[in-house]
């Protein structure tokens, strides 16, 4: 049994306050830009089988669906995973899904085969073994496959503090949520992931911070500018090396070399 966060009852308040919020809008516009990007790279029709680890309400999982690549989507949380099934039945009822509900440990009891591509997105940050955690889930993807990786940024956690003069709390070293909020309970370095990653024969193809601009704004100027207008910059800046690790996410795409 698995000692990680299940989501059950905090489920709510993700549709609420992730996926609806302009923080979650942000977060998807930029993860389908990259999606996208990569998308267009590969010969014309390729189909994909994919698996989204953690899935949550399964709106990555639903773009990839919607453009005809099979999907498997999995996630501890039933209430989870019951609310990504009534987004599929209600938005893509004829799509190439299945869902599974398990712990990310148990997985490779529950899929026959491999997939081309991984999505693991806001996830790593909740499991108190990160490594061991990648570590399954590559045995679960093709040589060659591709590998999506949304993690939480601690570096964009000191920076935040750092800003609003929490001089102590940046001393602390302290940047752990509490488990019962919606804080992760463990932000991750950038250069320790990208480490794991090489260390498990993934080449990285690209590197994206997600949203470098909107958390660091004051309350004021969110509200004389508009989402779009924000969207803009973030879009702008958030591939550019000075600025990805400003963000408080950083969405990886890596490929395991054979």
């Amino acid at each position: 049994m698995s000692n990680d966060r299940n989501f059950d009852d905090l489920a709510h308040r993700f549709s609420d306050n992730i996926y609806g919020s302009p923080k979650g809008q942000i977060r998807l516009a930029i993860l389908k830009e990259d999606l996208d990007n990569f998308l267009s790279c590969l010969p014309e029709n390729t189909c994909l089988r994919v698996l989204d680890a953690g899935c949550g309400l399964g709106y990555m999982a639903l773009y990839l669906a919607e453009r005809g690549h099979e999907v498997v989507l999995c996630d501890h949380s039933a209430e989870m995973l019951q609310r990504a099934r009534q987004v599929f039945s209600e938005q893509a009822p004829a799509a190439n899904a299945s869902f599974i509900e398990s712990p990310l440990q148990s997985l490779p009891q529950y899929v026959e085969g491999k997939f081309d591509l991984i999505l693991f997105h806001a996830v790593l940050e909740w499991v108190s073994q990160p490594q061991q955690v990648l570590q399954q889930l590559l045995t679960l993807l093709q040589p060659d496959g591709y590998f999506s990786l949304l993690f939480y940024n601690r570096n964009s956690l000191v920076f935040r503090n750092l800003l609003r003069g929490n001089f102590r709390k940046v001393a602390s070293d302290q940047f752990g949520g509490d488990p019962n909020s919606l804080t992760p309970t463990n932000p991750l370095m950038p250069e320790d992931v990208y480490g794991w990653l090489a260390s498990m024969g993934l080449s990285v193809l690209t590197r994206t911070g997600v949203r470098i601009l909107y958390d660091y704004l004051p309350h004021d100027i969110l509200e004389q500018r508009s989402l779009e207008d924000i969207l803009d910059m973030e879009r702008r800046h958030c591939r550019q090396p000075a600025f990805i690790n400003l963000g408080r996410y950083i969405h990886v795409l890596s490929q395991l070399q054979d």
